[in-house]
């Protein structure tokens, strides 16, 4: 894939579309939510066939607002989750941008700098990827994750049993939180689970559609994964029984594109909070981003802008930028960068470096039930 400026946003594609005729803003406010998770919403799949070696697919565009529009809507239907689209377009009201806004769609992703095998979650960036056997695509998808307490487990699991229409069974700690829920939650449309479930390996935690899609893209379950209901399909399709699904929770990641390197950071859980309650979030750059940059740059450390990665440190946009400053003919061939061990490791453009977080043991919640 051929490096890209972002910066310059040399590679947006605009989309103008006519605008329709604004219904009242308080019944257009209103309805929203409802219109949004009733929509079977026909969201652009995100699929990109990829070449031994690539790191990244999708570039950024943007997008026309029309004045029927919400963000919400548009993040669905370019398979975006609401942190991410929100955390690109900061200051932009989700509910009513109005008509002829110019949104980005930040639909440019770093690939995981794992084994590109099976599937791949990463909590803190709220994406699935999905690597089938034949190593030549790559399927990606935005994810609900577990809210503030409620986390889930990092580490190496397989896909245990599949089960279309699901029955969902509370564990005992929702049924605490909640005690009149049933028991017992048969498939349908109040269902929390969707029409589709990938049970792991891990007791008690599953990847699955959601009766709630605005809840896709944010800290929203108690531990289990959750994918618009278009997306659980076709994942559901896809994969098989034994399955891999490795879960990471990288704030930072990055890639050499030709001869530039890419960072992007992505906000923490707790910031993902403060974008979905409408405020700003509190600045923190991550701790280790400094370390992280060095080891990337290798021998062209003296290439990089670090004034420019203090930037995108704070802004947590995460959309991958250029920290690289135009490179001279000696120092035309990125390094190859070993795995740090203060960061998730970084690689040269011919091969990734596997890097293999220690399987977790989460505790299972009385051995029952699945978390929504």
């Amino acid at each position: 894939m051929a490096a890209v400026d972002l910066r310059l946003r040399g590679n947006a594609r605009h989309m103008q579309q006519s605008p329709a005729s604004p219904p009242s803003r308080l019944l257009r406010a209103a309805l929203a939510a409802i219109l949004l998770s009733l929509s079977s919403g026909a969201a652009l799949a995100r699929s990109f066939p990829i070449d031994p070696g690539q790191n990244a697919v999708g570039r950024v565009e943007t997008y026309v607002t029309r004045a029927e529009d919400t963000l919400l809507d548009v993040a669905r239907n370019y398979d975006l989750g609401f942190t991410e689209m929100m955390a690109a377009n900061r200051g932009i009201d989700p509910w009513l941008p109005r008509a002829n806004k110019s949104v980005t769609v930040p639909a440019f992703f770093l690939l995981p700098n794992v084994p590109h095998q099976g599937i791949v979650v990463n909590l803190v960036r709220q994406r699935i990827y999905y690597f089938p056997p034949d190593g030549r695509s790559v399927q990606t998808f935005p994810v609900g994750v577990g809210a503030e307490g409620k986390t889930t487990p990092t580490g190496i699991t397989r896909i245990n049993a599949k089960r279309a229409h699901p029955t969902w069974y509370p564990p005992p700690s929702i049924l605490a939180e909640d005690p009149d829920l049933p028991k017992i939650v048969p498939p349908g449309p109040d269902n929390p689970m969707g029409d589709y479930a990938l049970y792991l390996a891990w007791p008690t935690y599953t990847i699955h559609g959601t009766d709630k899609p605005y809840g896709v893209g944010r800290n929203s379950s108690h531990g289990c994964l959750r994918l618009y209901p278009e997306d659980i399909e076709q994942l559901f399709k896809e994969t098989a029984i034994g399955t891999s699904v490795r879960v990471i929770d990288q704030d930072v990641e990055g890639a050499w594109l030709g001869n530039d390197l890419y960072i992007a950071v992505f906000p923490t859980k707790a910031q993902a909070e403060e974008i979905a309650l409408g405020h700003d979030p509190t600045p923190l750059i991550p701790p280790n981003l400094r370390d992280y940059v060095t080891q990337a740059a290798g021998s062209q450390i003296g290439r990089i802008d670090w004034n420019f990665v203090e930037k995108i440190g704070f802004e947590r946009t995460g959309i991958p930028m250029r920290v690289t400053t135009p490179a001279f003919d000696s120092l035309s061939t990125p390094p190859s960068v070993p795995a740090p061990q203060l960061g998730p490791g970084l690689t040269g453009p011919a091969q990734p470096t596997p890097v293999s977080p220690p399987a977790a043991q989460p505790t299972p919640d009385a051995g029952q039930g699945q978390q929504p």
